[in-house]
């Protein structure tokens, strides 16, 4: 069926002041003023109150962390404390159950944010949580999302001279072997495939190093990306330089991972020559501002980035760094943060990219990211009707500049995933009472 967006407020596109149709997955027109589509269409849906952007795309994120958001021993944390609260706490306490909860209710914020792809980080593998991946990749189908399952790993607990607990460590050989199980059953690399698969190694404090080499060779086989934590904090530029004899970035060349196979999740605390580096490679990074600021660790070098060839994208990080799972919110903080650390002339415009295209780059897709024909029609419909918005001059701008949330309706492959501000696949009452209930062992005292 042919479907014609028609007369939107406006949309993130030249050339298309009339709006765009979309034919089965795709799109396949953009509607320019003063014109009708080239061929008949089949049906009409009036956007007289919608802004259209393409869907938002969260690279970053891990989504059992909505089990401890605000949880009293962590607040007012930097990142190293901060995990050493709450690493125990997850050992004991995330279990298949529960973390099909957290996976659902982080898919179904992103997903009325704007959302329509995600990346989740899930490193955590304590006992009887074999199946995380196969959770997450039943809950991105039901709700109608593309998802990069991004199985994660740690195998250095505080013992070993790591940061994790124990019990949610593995070993080598069963972290390599559900890799390979898990790309072996989800990698698809088809234009328009709604599950992809990536391997992530935890962070440079919590993983070793056979463990970085060994994810690396594997993901060249499988064609799959590379993921990892690197350069967020001071903390850790010194943990490298004490235990590795050298700086994040070069430990990441020595295991092999300086790459455009790879993207890195925060990359604060690089130098001009690290930047320069990363840009040479290709490797991505996602700035995750909100995270960032709760946690304090610094502000990303976004422009200098971009300027030497780095995709740059945006995560949302984890739920309990947050502490929610607001991609628009996000996009926000983007640009609020980049104004300190740089000028007023940051803009709207480079915030919705990192969101849009720079996330795609980051995970390697150029199926996604833009609204132009030949492109999956993945969407993200704001009204301007809160009180908000009243007398905003620039739509667009008007989204990032007065706070725009949540959105009215969602299309990820021609599909409606949400539709009046709410998922057609779930009731969310409904959600967040059973969520919460699970979310209240978390808050049991070790």
């Amino acid at each position: 069926m042919r479907l014609w967006l028609k007369d939107p407020i406006a949309v993130l596109a030249d050339g298309a002041e009339r709006g765009l149709v979309v034919e089965g997955r795709r799109i396949v027109e953009l509607v320019g003023r003063g014109r009708e589509p080239v061929m008949p269409v089949d049906a009409v849906y009036e956007a007289g109150r919608h802004v259209i952007i393409p869907g938002l795309v969260n690279t970053h994120h891990h989504m059992f962390q909505t089990l401890t958001r605000a949880h009293p021993d962590a607040i007012n944390k930097e990142l190293f404390p901060w995990l050493a609260a709450l690493f125990p706490i997850w050992a004991r306490h995330v279990k298949p159950d529960n973390l099909r909860l957290a996976t659902r209710l982080a898919l179904t914020e992103l997903l009325m944010s704007g959302c329509t792809t995600v990346s989740d980080h899930q490193y955590l593998f304590p006992p009887g949580l074999d199946s995380a991946m196969d959770i997450q990749a039943e809950e991105a189908t039901a709700a109608g999302m593309r998802m990069t399952l991004t199985r994660g790993s740690l195998n250095m607990s505080v013992e070993d001279g790591g940061n994790a607990v124990a019990e949610a460590t593995q070993d080598v050989d069963t972290i390599l072997a559900d890799c390979e199980r898990v790309a072996g059953r989800y990698q698809d690399a088809a234009e328009g495939a709604m599950l992809q698969v990536a391997f992530a190694p935890c962070a440079p404090f919590n993983v070793t190093k056979r463990l970085m080499v060994e994810t690396a060779k594997l993901a060249e086989r499988h064609g799959c990306r590379l993921h990892t934590h690197l350069g967020e904090t001071r903390d850790e530029d010194q943990y490298c330089l004490a235990n590795f004899q050298c700086r994040p970035v070069d430990y990441l060349e020595e295991v092999g991972w300086l790459s455009d196979r790879v993207w890195l999740a925060h990359g604060i605390h690089f130098n001009d020559e690290e930047v320069a580096r990363l840009g040479r490679h290709g490797v991505g990074v996602c700035h995750c501002p909100t995270s960032n600021m709760v946690l304090a660790s610094g502000l990303c070098r976004t422009r200098e980035l971009e300027a030497a060839g780095v995709p740059v994208g945006l995560g949302v990080d984890g739920s309990a760094s947050n502490d929610n799972s607001n991609l628009m919110e996000g996009l926000r903080h983007a640009l609020m943060i980049g104004r300190l650390a740089y000028d007023a002339t940051l803009s709207h415009t480079d915030a919705l990219r990192w969101a849009t295209e720079g996330s795609a780059r980051c995970l390697g897709r150029t199926d996604i990211g833009r609204i132009a024909p030949g492109l999956q029609a993945d969407l993200a419909l704001f009204t301007l009707d809160e009180l908000r918005f009243s007398g905003a001059g620039d739509p667009i701008a008007a989204l990032v500049l007065c706070g725009a949330h949540r959105a009215d309706r969602v299309m990820v492959a021609g599909d409606w995933r949400v539709v009046d501000g709410l998922p057609v696949h779930l009731d969310i009452a409904e959600l967040r009472a059973q969520h919460g209930a699970a979310a209240r062992a978390f808050l049991e005292r070790l």
